[in-house]
């Protein structure tokens, strides 16, 4: 599947990934260099007119972290979720706190999802 970009969405992902913030941090350093279940993931990938915290383009996979940028925004959130799922990805949707005190719990519902996708892939 090929997933198309608003190419001038490309210098925003760069500041994004310059600011990231603590939750967006710390869970990345468990998702660089394939570290889970050898899965490879991008940050701040331009998918669409969005720029999605992490992608995981084997997969499909999108893992969104909420954070205060996020209040008061849920109807855009739930237009842009239901426009990246037509474009046939999944999505994965945690608030930032819950990142930063719970990891484990985090890593484990991520580690799941890529197993049933992987279970789907290749049966």
């Amino acid at each position: 599947m090929k997933i198309y970009y608003n190419t001038k969405l490309k210098e925003r992902a760069k500041e994004l990934r310059k600011n990231a913030t603590f939750g967006e941090r710390l869970l990345w350093k468990h998702l660089k260099n394939s570290q889970l279940l050898g899965c490879k993931f991008t940050r701040q990938k331009p998918i669409d007119n969005y720029i999605v915290d992490f992608y995981c383009s084997k997969l499909h996979l999108v893992i969104e972290i909420d954070g205060i940028t996020h209040d008061g925004k849920q109807k855009y959130d739930l237009q842009r979720e239901s426009i990246l799922r037509e474009i046939g990805l999944e999505i994965i949707r945690f608030d930032g706190h819950y990142v930063i005190k719970q990891i484990d719990g985090t890593l484990q519902v991520i580690a799941d999802k890529i197993e049933a996708l992987r279970s789907r892939i290749s049966p």
